[in-house]
């Protein structure tokens, strides 16, 4: 079984490791959806971790139709994964009706090389599901991060389980959205997917000892993936 840990910070990237799982998906701003991380962060990650590092290239928070000139900042930020030793990157477009932007996402793929390609939850955005895998999989990726189209992965599992059977060994599906040590039996025993994707995150509050009382949700705590969290998600899924 696979656990990939939604690091939204280099503190989350190190805790994945400590705590066992086998790769990261780095990013920032989880409150928007995750957001592509600094180049700094993601320089000082790849050099402190030796699990898998995939990088979300997601240039701002929203829908997933992009400008060209948005394009471009994907396929610079794509070159400089690359270039800093990533192992993927994470990516996901659509076109205005909702289906995959096939074109742009071949493109994304064939720059990445040879850096592996995960189709994040745009794919939960989409028209038709079953249509999309077969779209996605035919554009190269090798993993589709998504929740069955729900807002979660335990309400999306009838269709993760369905994706799961269609896709064969074709691509990876890889549930993901909600996942915590409550849910993660039963949904591995509805879907029999082999990887988990969850951020396994707790509040952290902060060491000021100094608080300006007239300025509020600046300063207080951040979320940051819990390596006790971790194990225990992953001694479930491993029993």
């Amino acid at each position: 079984m696979t656990l990939e840990i939604c690091a939204n910070s280099l503190a989350s990237a190190l805790a994945a490791q400590r705590g066992g799982a086998q790769r990261i998906e780095l990013c920032e701003n989880l409150n928007e959806g995750g957001t592509t991380p600094s180049y700094g962060t993601i320089k000082r990650v790849r050099e402190l971790l030796d699990i898998k590092v995939y990088v979300l290239i997601r240039p701002r928070a929203g829908d997933f139709l992009y400008s060209d000139e948005e394009f471009a900042i994907m396929k610079e930020d794509i070159t400089m994964c690359k270039q800093l030793g990533c192992d993927g990157v994470v990516i996901g477009l659509l076109d205005k009706e909702g289906n995959i932007d096939t074109n742009r996402t071949k493109e994304l793929v064939h720059l990445a090389d040879p850096m592996g390609v995960t189709f994040h939850r745009a794919f939960d955005c989409s028209n038709d599901g079953l249509k999309a895998l077969e779209e996605v999989i035919d554009c190269g990726c090798e993993r589709i991060l998504t929740s069955g189209m729900r807002n979660t992965a335990i309400e999306g599992a009838s269709l993760l389980k369905t994706l799961i059977q269609q896709a064969a060994d074709r691509i990876t599906i890889m549930p993901g959205s909600g996942i915590n040590e409550v849910n993660i039996i039963e949904l591995k025993e509805i879907t029999h997917a082999k990887e988990y994707h969850t951020s396994a995150k707790t509040a952290v509050k902060s060491g000021m000892t100094y608080q300006n009382p007239a300025i509020a949700n600046m300063g207080d705590a951040v979320e940051i993936s819990n390596v006790e969290r971790i194990r225990r998600i992953l001694g479930l899924l491993n029993s």
